[in-house]
């Protein structure tokens, strides 16, 4: 959902500088200016990203991490792209904002045991046991806020998705957890870091890859 935003932008800097900028750089770019409007901090993006010629589902179904993955899982796959258990734990700060699908929340709200009962309740008003499977739900308390309530919530157990909840759940990570809880500022400043780490992961350069035309589709 939202792509057309990328769409339109990719349209208007072609207008102005035909066939220069990336779709990888305004998505880049796109991210971080998203969460400035929304109350977070800024950084700056390195540029001159290019775009890959192919893609991969099955690649990034693989290795992205889902939304029952349990802790161990999430550390590996991150180690696996070079960012630390630290860098995992505040990206997934990310879901402060935000909606998702009851498909990807279902096995926590019916199943897991370190859930807020009350929160639970809400949660299966619009998410039945079966069926809606794409009714939506908040991420965390403040959907449309760059904040730190999403760290408030995994101290109250109030986690959307079990992924979410595994960070704070007796684990290397608490510790992180509850001091982003405490600190939103730090959340802020360690967030914008580590998205200047994940931007630097293996980007396409030079005369690898290309700048595409459709953002949706090789040239």
């Amino acid at each position: 959902r939202g792509f057309q935003v990328i769409d339109t932008i990719k349209t208007r800097v072609d207008a102005a500088c035909n066939a220069t900028v990336s779709c990888a750089d305004i998505l880049a770019l796109a991210a971080r200016d998203g969460v400035v409007l929304l109350g977070g901090q800024t950084w700056t993006v390195p540029l001159g990203r290019r775009d890959a010629r192919t893609a991969s589902q099955s690649a990034a179904n693989s290795q992205i991490p889902g939304p029952s993955s349990s802790l161990a899982t999430l550390v590996n796959m991150f180690s696996n792209k070079g960012l630390s258990a630290r860098d995992m734990t505040v990206l997934s700060g990310a879901h402060t904002i935000g909606q998702a699908r009851c498909t990807t929340f279902r096995q926590r709200i019916y199943n897991d045991t370190n859930i807020n009962a009350a929160f639970a309740t809400t949660r299966r008003r619009n998410c039945p046991s079966t069926g809606g499977d794409g009714n939506l739900a908040p991420i965390d308390s403040t959907p449309a806020r760059f904040d730190n309530s999403y760290y408030r919530d995994l101290v109250a157990r109030r986690g959307l998705f079990h992924s979410d909840q595994e960070l704070f759940n007796g684990g290397s990570q608490d510790a992180a957890v509850t001091g982003y809880s405490n600190n939103g500022a730090s959340f802020l400043r360690d967030f914008a870091a580590a998205m200047v780490r994940l931007g630097n992961l293996s980007p396409l350069t030079g005369r690898n890859g290309e700048v595409r035309r459709n953002c949706r589709r090789i040239n």
